[in-house]
């Protein structure tokens, strides 16, 4: 025995460890310290989110049964949300991925004046509410926004043309404003990692731009395109601010249904419904996005 350490001889100055490779107080006490976080886990998203599963089996009749998803499933309501919903996640992430590349293509190889500024806004960019951003479009294309009030100025019309915000097209275009960002930012970091040299043998040996964008970058930025729109796709499923600040008629989204439910039908089993369907869509779009997140840093 090691008088000054307290431990074998042969060991090198180390404590026993376990069959797994662990020291067995070290492994005790790794629990211990998991057990706040995972209490707090359970108390505030685990146990709330159990209780909507819960109350989604719970008609109004009372008991237990399967009553409440048949009901939703089978309405019109929710086929039409349904359907809302995944194409206007679909065509903004679209959106994003192609303007979001496009840009982020400008700011990483284009040389102009306060690039790396722009290049930081994206970051803050990110952390602004969604509803700012449909609020800063209604000021300019809203019903006595700034395009119609020029409009009106210069035709001396009673009214502007330009009434598509509160259309899904509105939605669109403030998702595809709001997300790009969300896409951009992967690909700047993905772009900084790109050896330049390759473009610089590419454009010596005659390779025009749009040659080498297609043959060199874009394979490079596929794994960075397929995380940002991931994210972008889960996030769009489940935009709630957008949707209901630009007021568009007609447009009803799975969460606007959960919301319209619980708060103006007071159908909360059927509004847990909703949310456990959007939940489950939402989760199998996040695996999706942690794959492809994990193939972008490998």
């Amino acid at each position: 025995m090691s008088a000054e350490a307290g431990v074998p001889v042969g060991t090198g100055g180390r404590a026993p460890v376990d069959a797994g490779g662990r020291a067995p107080t070290g492994g005790r006490a790794a629990y211990l310290w998991a057990l706040p976080p995972v209490a707090l886990l359970a108390l505030f998203f685990l146990y709330p989110l159990a209780l909507v599963v819960q109350q989604s089996f719970r008609p109004d009749t009372g008991g237990t049964s399967l009553q409440p998803y048949a009901d939703v499933l089978a309405s019109a309501a929710f086929r039409e949300a349904l359907w809302t919903t995944v194409w206007l996640a679909v065509a903004a992430t679209a959106g994003c991925l192609v303007l979001g590349f496009v840009l982020a293509l400008v700011i990483a190889f284009v040389p102009f004046p306060g690039a790396r500024a722009v290049a930081r806004f994206v970051d803050v960019f990110l952390s602004f509410p969604s509803f700012l951003i449909t609020l800063a479009l209604l000021f300019v294309y809203g019903t006595v926004g700034m395009a119609n009030g020029a409009w009106t100025d210069l035709t001396g019309a009673a009214e502007g043309p330009f009434r598509f915000l509160t259309t899904p097209w509105g939605v669109l275009l403030a998702e595809i404003t709001y997300f790009t960002p969300f896409v951009m930012r992967p690909l700047l970091a993905a772009f900084s990692q790109l050896d330049t040299a390759q473009l610089e043998a590419a454009g010596s040996l005659g390779a025009r731009a749009p040659r080498i964008v297609r043959q060199i970058i874009l394979p490079e930025a596929l794994p960075a395109l397929a995380a940002g729109g991931s994210l972008v796709l889960v996030l769009c499923l489940n935009e709630f601010g957008i949707v209901l600040f630009t007021g568009a008629k007609g447009v009803t989204t799975l969460p606007t249904l959960v919301y319209g439910k619980a708060i103006l039908e007071s159908d909360y089993p059927g509004a847990c419904v909703v949310a456990v369907v959007n939940v489950l869509i939402s989760v199998g779009l996040y695996g999706l996005y942690r794959v492809a997140s994990r193939r972008a840093r490998a």
